[in-house]
């Protein structure tokens, strides 16, 4: 990645959101996504236009020495919820071609760079990334396609390029793709030019949702390529090229997860002021509201204060950040996934049609759990980092975490932070126990941990983002749907959420993998602070209806954005 920088001034982030919605209201009615959905069909020129002079879109996420805007990993984030809300299947083009070229940000020189990010930022050209194949899926280790060199009195002088590519959005219409390939020095990005001799795209897959977004195989036959074409000049580079921007990369889809939960949340939230039911509108019926769309947008929330979180460390230049991306990735599709299944269910027979977007808002954000890791990719991830610090701190890692949210509580007493304490001394208590155990040896167990990992630290970061909100010490780019009453509101229902569920959940895998018998239950609940979670369950009705109005003004907020 580029150097850490601030990126884009409020102003200008603002005047970017404003411009991709204008976009999206003349160029990407409702009626126009249905019928390019119904058709299976790619809005190429439209996608080109984003990418172009009307738009530019493109520019936000090049760097400012290679001809973009230079946005931060925050700005990206804001951009990619916009786009992800109007449309999954066009913003996955969009950022197909960004993705495709992280391995240039990342590893080309400079002077590679400036050839390739100055095409995109100058000519709008898109980029597909192409690693995955057919036998190997998300295992880049395991990849096929081999790059075998060409040599001309004893020096190699280019590559020629066998495989075959699976997955790649972006394949049938980009103009250049990164390949990564097996070189004898090992795994090696390449650049590939739209119509080298061997090198052909098969069909579209006919797929489940984003039916806007090219995602086509690519077909590799000796394709030749020079030397100057190998990212960074040298070979062995593209595992350790592409592990650095893991961080960044999911970030972007848990943008994805976030933006399309939210676009359907709120056509189901207005949707119940006008539908009248035994006498009066469903925005005003428990069963409706506590039920379909409030414990959705606390999830929602929680995953946008992990996103903002981990996209504000980025920008600090803290490192790649796998595992955070990992963790915001995991919350916001997951919870992006569910938010669109409950808005099917508030539409009743009406959301089970095509005519009502929320139908095809979840077939879309369905993909969100999958391409660039699925969510048990994200367990294994997140399990493996947080178990290796809780065994290097012998213990420590989370009551460490959770004493610093009893500090917090102490001066931010109304943001749940000393139930989202409770959570995390759980989960260290819960990995003990399964260190005793040696319980890990189990995969099941081991993702599991991910899930409740994911869920604890989620509630953490909602708890630190209301504080903020209250002190007014947010960065002034965050979304402003919420404001301190409603985050803290909302963080203090997901915390009684992430608590309870750490506790419960890791009481019956301990229990259930036999690393305690029932003489020790008692012993057990005390670790998991069981009683302590339970007891702090009161209250969570009276928070469920004091979330509806600010739920509600989101998404008024949002309709008139």
């Amino acid at each position: 990645m580029s150097a850490p920088s601030p990126g884009l001034d409020r102003e200008t982030l603002e005047f970017t959101l404003d411009a991709v919605r204008e976009f999206a209201a003349r160029h990407l009615p409702a009626e126009r996504l249905l019928e390019l959905d119904h058709l299976d069909e790619c809005p190429v020129d439209t996608v080109r236009q984003m990418c172009g002079d009307e738009l530019g879109i493109q520019l936000v996420f090049i760097p400012e020495e290679f001809g973009g805007m230079g946005g931060s990993a925050f700005d990206v984030y804001r951009v990619c919820e916009a786009m992800a809300a109007i449309d999954l299947g066009v913003a996955t083009s969009v950022l197909a071609t960004f993705l495709g070229t992280d391995p240039i940000t990342v590893g080309a020189t400079d002077e590679q760079k400036a050839r390739w990010l100055g095409e995109v930022a100058e000519q709008g050209a898109l980029y597909a990334y192409g690693a995955t194949e057919p036998e190997a899926g998300s295992d880049l280790g395991s990849l096929r396609t081999k790059a075998t060199p060409v040599e001309q009195d004893g020096e190699v002088v280019g590559y020629r390029i066998s495989g075959r590519k699976q997955w790649i959005s972006n394949g049938g219409i980009a103009d250049a793709y990164t390949i990564l390939a097996n070189a004898p020095g090992g795994p090696t990005w390449f650049v590939v030019r739209r119509g080298a001799d061997g090198f052909t795209q098969a069909k579209p897959e006919d797929k489940h949702g984003i039916r806007l977004s090219n995602t086509a195989a690519l077909y590799l036959d000796d394709v030749e390529v020079g030397t100057e074409d190998l990212v960074g000049v040298e070979e062995g580079q593209g595992l350790w090229q592409a592990q650095q921007v893991f961080g960044y990369t999911r970030l972007n889809v848990a943008a994805f997860g976030l933006g399309a939960g939210w676009a359907a949340l709120d056509r189901a939230i207005t949707y119940s002021t006008t539908r009248i039911q035994a006498g009066g509108p469903l925005s005003e019926k428990q069963g409706y509201t506590h039920k379909l769309l409030v414990p959705h947008a606390v999830r929602l929330e929680a995953a946008r204060a992990y996103i903002e979180e981990t996209a504000e460390r980025l920008d600090a230049g803290e490192g790649s950040l796998n595992t955070e991306g990992a963790i915001a990735k995991y919350l916001a599709t997951e919870a992006g996934n569910a938010a669109a299944e409950a808005s099917i269910q508030a539409f009743g027979g009406y959301g089970y049609t095509r005519e009502y977007l929320v139908e095809k808002i979840k077939r879309d954000v369905r993909i969100t759990t999958i391409y660039e890791g699925t969510s048990e990719i994200m367990e294994m991830t997140i399990a493996r980092d947080r178990w290796q610090q809780h065994l290097k701190t012998q213990g420590g890692y989370y009551h460490d975490q959770a004493a610093e949210l009893e500090r917090l509580h102490a001066t931010s007493p109304g943001v749940g932070a000393d139930v989202a304490a409770l959570g995390l001394h759980a989960l260290a208590g819960l990995m003990e126990w399964c260190r005793v155990g040696r319980l890990t040896r189990s995969q099941h167990v081991l993702f599991r941990l991910g899930e409740l990992v994911s869920y604890a630290e989620g509630a953490a970061a909602l708890a630190r983002r209301a504080a903020r909100a209250a002190a007014g010490t947010l960065s002034e780019k965050t979304d402003p749907g919420f404001d301190a009453t409603g985050l803290a509101t909302l963080s203090r229902l997901f915390a009684r959420e992430a608590a309870e569920r750490v506790a419960t959940r890791g009481l019956r895998l301990v229990l259930g993998a036999g690393g305690a018998d029932p003489s020790q239950l008692a012993q057990l609940t005390a670790g998991l602070r069981l009683a302590e979670i339970q007891a702090a369950q009161h209250g969570q009705l009276a928070d469920m209806d004091a979330a509806v109005a600010p739920v509600y003004r989101r998404a008024e907020l949002a309709s008139h954005s």
